[in-house]
């Protein structure tokens, strides 16, 4: 099991990005949550394993998307902590 925060800049906040984040990490299996932050950035925090994470990563890039634009995404690694039971927007 591994983590990664992962904080996303662009076009990310006001377009459902934060349902988007949610319903990769449910197809992918990830754990976790997505929260916008009051630079206009959005934090993702997800914990599973290496090839899930990596599929998430690429998935939540949005690549494509007419609404989302993903100009960035910085992901940092990290050591799991199992805390976290499914995937949810946090408030």
């Amino acid at each position: 099991m591994e983590r990664i925060t992962a904080i996303a800049k662009g076009r990310v906040q006001g377009v459902g990005y934060r349902y988007f984040v949610t319903g990769c990490a449910h197809r992918t299996g990830v754990h976790g949550f997505v929260r916008n932050l009051p630079d206009g950035t959005v934090q993702i925090v997800a914990e599973s394993s290496q090839a899930s994470l990596g599929v998430f990563v690429r998935m939540v890039r949005a690549t494509g998307d007419s609404a989302i634009h993903v100009e960035e995404l910085t992901v940092t690694p990290g050591k799991a902590t199992g805390e976290f039971k499914g995937f949810w927007v946090e408030w």
